[in-house]
């Protein structure tokens, strides 16, 4: 295994979340290639420039081209960065790592059901699912039905798209009433 495969396998470097982010939130990047100051100018386009030294900005760009997430193309004096599908792919891991349900200030007195039939051919797609769902704070109401106070149907979308699953594997239900809902709002404390 190369050094730059497993530095890929390392989710928590910070630089390389900054750089997808960067990138995600950007589309491309554009720089002029002509000038003197080319490296100078991208590292000024990256927005956490003071959080890191140029030396690991500049390789954490070339490790992250060199693994296939970065396609970096040169036109008409301009030096075009976008992210590959491979890039797209590991942004989205990103994304799944700090994915957060925001508690409003007030509870709206709606329960979100999420409702979800995945086949024993996508067993780990399930299981990944399942653990993500604790991990954000849902509590199993039963075997294939969680349950949680506050709107998460983007968080959850976000799940489905990133594991390749459905809509007809995963739905989001918002319900006004759950008979007896005493033992979950004591679980929220609600």
């Amino acid at each position: 295994m190369s050094k730059y495969k497993y530095y890929f396998k390392q989710p928590k470097s910070e630089i390389v979340k900054d750089i997808f982010n960067w990138l995600v939130i950007s589309g491309a990047v554009c720089i002029a290639a002509s000038s003197p100051y080319f490296i100078l100018n991208l590292l000024n386009g990256f927005n956490n420039r003071k959080k890191y030294k140029n030396k690991e900005i500049y390789n954490a760009f070339y490790r992250l081209r060199k693994g296939g997430c970065l396609n970096i193309e040169k036109k008409n004096h301009q030096i075009y960065i976008n992210l590959t599908e491979e890039g797209r792919r590991r942004a989205r891991m990103f994304q799944i790592d700090s994915l957060k349900i925001t508690q409003p200030k007030r509870w709206d007195g709606k329960w979100r059901l999420v409702l979800f039939d995945i086949s024993q051919i996508k067993k780990t797609r399930r299981e990944i699912f399942r653990g993500k769902l604790k991990e954000l704070g849902f509590h199993p109401f039963q075997k294939s039905v969680w349950a949680h106070p506050y709107p998460c149907d983007d968080e959850v979308q976000l799940l489905r798209d990133f594991l390749g699953l459905s809509s007809k594997e995963i739905q989001v239900v918002t319900v006004q009433k759950i008979e007896d809902d005493s033992f979950l709002r004591e679980i929220f404390k609600l």
